[in-house]
């Protein structure tokens, strides 16, 4: 009996996960040619603010891509802004 087992960082809408299940159920059944009643796909999902890749969790990175591509835009705003008064 396959076991698929797939850990995620949540917050993708429950059609996708449906679709990854069955797409890993399918690859599995043709890889192996395993049954399909014997195939088993396990997902978890796991909150941003629990899950950590060099001390930072994806929630700490994603505020900080976040205010890095708000920095960015507010100083091209601002270059904008210093074309116009010349």
């Amino acid at each position: 009996m396959p076991l698929v087992d797939i850990t995620l960082v949540e917050g993708r809408p429950p059609e996708r996960i449906r679709t990854l299940i069955h797409e890993v159920h399918e690859a599995v059944r043709r890889a192996l040619d395993a049954p399909g009643a014997a195939i088993r796909v396990v997902v978890r999902e796991v909150p941003a603010e629990q899950w950590a890749a060099g001390d930072q969790t994806i929630a700490e990175r994603r505020a900080a891509e976040r205010q890095e591509q708000g920095d960015q835009g507010q100083g091209k705003q601002g270059q904008g802004k210093q074309g116009q008064g010349r």
